[in-house]
């Protein structure tokens, strides 16, 4: 398992794919203020909320990647026939593109919150819930890759999978930096991603089953 998280993170690195992710989420996040206008207020009262949108958008550029050249290569079988849990391949996969964009896009939170006018406070508030809510991203994207790998024009539709399944950390990731009700805010997000690391590589290892049939 640990074998495949670092071969898997290393293919993510050396492809890009995690620049990618942070260039996107940077150019989103500067974006923003261009197009609100220069006040500085406007921009502090949204700017979490963006980061947290920018950090969804970016969390899609990898998925098509990250289950359909395995798939394609007959990787999986190798793992069936050797007695391995799918199941804990796709975990293993979650970890693997949750390292590749998770902690990088924290990092880069702190540059989008200069260019946001976010306070200390609020900034301190985004990157717990990054560091809650990413992982449940990571899953995610993971089961999506699998349910669309192998689907003639799947990058086409992975937004339109993963975005509506996304909604509830969206949300509840911009609802944890109410200074009032955060904190019941950042324990739904909590539970969500739970959720979703939990059960999403039972679906992706059912999906990526199908798709050898």
């Amino acid at each position: 398992m640990i074998a495949l998280i670092r071969r898997d993170l290393r293919r993510s690195v050396s492809s890009g794919g995690a620049t990618l992710v942070v260039a996107f989420f940077l150019l989103v996040a500067t974006l923003f203020p261009f197009a609100i206008g220069p006040d500085a207020a406007l921009l502090a009262r949204i700017g979490g909320g963006v980061i947290w949108t920018a950090a969804l958008l970016a969390a899609l550029l990898p998925v098509e990647r990250l289950v359909s050249p395995d798939l394609e290569g007959g990787l999986f079988e190798q793992f069936v026939v050797r007695g391995m849990s799918l199941a804990l391949v796709a975990l293993a996969k979650t970890i693997a593109h949750w390292l590749s964009f998770g902690p990088p896009l924290m990092l880069a939170a702190v540059i989008a919150a200069g260019l946001l006018n976010l306070s200390a406070d609020t900034l301190l508030r985004v990157e717990v819930g990054l560091l809650i809510g990413t992982p449940g991203l990571a899953a995610l994207a993971v089961a999506t890759s699998a349910l669309v790998a192998g689907v003639r024009g799947g990058g086409a539709v992975t937004g339109l999978v993963m975005l509506p399944l996304a909604v509830p950390l969206l949300i509840f990731g911009a609802g944890s930096l109410d200074p009032a009700g955060g904190a019941g805010a950042v324990k739904l997000l909590a539970a969500v991603s739970l959720v979703f690391v939990a059960g999403a590589p039972f679906l992706a290892a059912a999906a990526i089953r199908a798709g050898m049939d």
